[in-house]
């Protein structure tokens, strides 16, 4: 009985372990996975971006694929996607996203979906360009000039550095309190003469900052509040209206390339950056300083409507630079001035 119960076992034993030799030689085919790559930003406009992806394994299958785009890299925020069907074939696929926000940073990737899982490309990155700008022209009533204008954002500026000269001094004369106007390069004090020289045509009028603000108290607000030397109907623009357009155009890193005029017609090279896609036409008109002009085709800098401490602050834009520079200098020196629309 004994030898019995132990050939039992022994044999129990045996066919225990070809159940587990077998159970263990015989593994599941592993499902599938989908597999996908994000390609190029191919364009961009205002709303739109179109962008290639790269399919490289279908996986189990793929109902739905395309991109999406989002303002956070966790794609939680302003989530807009393509959706395209049913792909026949693995490979290089473009779609385009729509009704997006003009001149707002996005991230993109690439997905494809079934029943089982959402598989995602990395992700790039790209801006909306600006809504396309809506232009005109005003005459300012008080000497007949006639300005372009031009609306960025929420904002109305004239597109054109202000030209109105009531008097003119040589740049060897300044001061803190009384007002001056100067014509880059002129020497004299003939308002017909400063008139015609080219400058005075492309360029405008420098104005010391008790000329820009025309005898009115500072202002911080948005807006200023503060005609200043602007025509009827127009202000000089504070410090915050200054930061609301540059906030517009993307930051005062990249803002600068987003004013400038474009080429080297009057910007010496390499003006960094310059695509005026805002049309506002930034030129290099110098100004004065010290008894003297200075840095012509280098520069352009204007006044706002705010002190900041003995002096007022300005923005300025460089030929080297795509940025825009927030400073605060001596209110004698002779800047430009832009208005903004009431």
């Amino acid at each position: 009985m004994k030898v019995f119960i132990n050939s039992y076992l022994k044999q129990l034993a045996i066919l225990c372990f070809l159940v587990l030799f077998v159970c263990t030689c015989e593994k599941s085919e592993p499902i599938k996975q989908i597999v996908i790559e994000t390609g190029s930003i191919i364009d961009t406009s205002s709303t739109t971006v179109t962008v290639t992806g790269n399919i490289i394994d279908m996986g189990e299958g793929i109902t739905t694929y395309g991109h999406m785009a989002a303002t956070d890299n966790a794609f939680t925020v302003n989530v807009k996607r393509s959706s395209l069907s049913n792909p026949s074939n693995i490979g290089i696929y473009t779609s385009t996203i729509t009704d997006l926000v003009p001149n707002t940073f996005y991230y993109v990737r690439a997905y494809a979906t079934n029943s089982q899982e959402t598989a995602y490309g990395s992700q790039v990155t790209f801006t909306t360009l600006l809504d396309a700008p809506v232009t005109g022209t005003f005459t300012d009533n008080r000497d007949g000039q006639e300005y372009n204008w031009v609306k960025i954002g929420n904002q109305v500026w004239m597109a054109e550095n202000l030209a109105y000269l009531p008097s003119v001094n040589p740049p060897s004369s300044g001061s803190f309190t009384s007002l001056y106007y100067y014509v880059y390069g002129y020497e004299g004090t003939s308002v017909s003469t400063a008139k015609a020289t080219t400058n005075y045509t492309t360029y405008g009028v420098l104005y010391n900052w008790p000329a820009a603000i025309n005898g009115a108290a500072s202002s911080s607000a948005n807006p200023s509040g503060v005609q200043g030397v602007c025509p009827s109907g127009w202000h000089l623009p504070s410090d915050a209206e200054w930061s609301e357009l540059t906030d517009y155009l993307g930051g005062e890193g990249v803002a600068g390339g987003k004013l400038k005029e474009v080429g080297y017609d009057h910007w010496y090279s390499p003006n960094e950056g310059a695509t005026n896609e805002s049309s506002f036409t930034a030129l290099p008109e110098g100004f004065r300083s010290d008894g003297m002009f200075n840095y012509i085709g280098y520069d352009g800098s204007w006044w706002s409507a705010t002190e900041g401490g003995t002096g007022a602050w300005y923005r300025d834009l460089y030929y080297d630079d795509a940025g825009v520079s927030r400073s605060n200098d001596y209110k004698e020196d002779g800047f430009s001035v832009r208005c903004v629309r009431d």
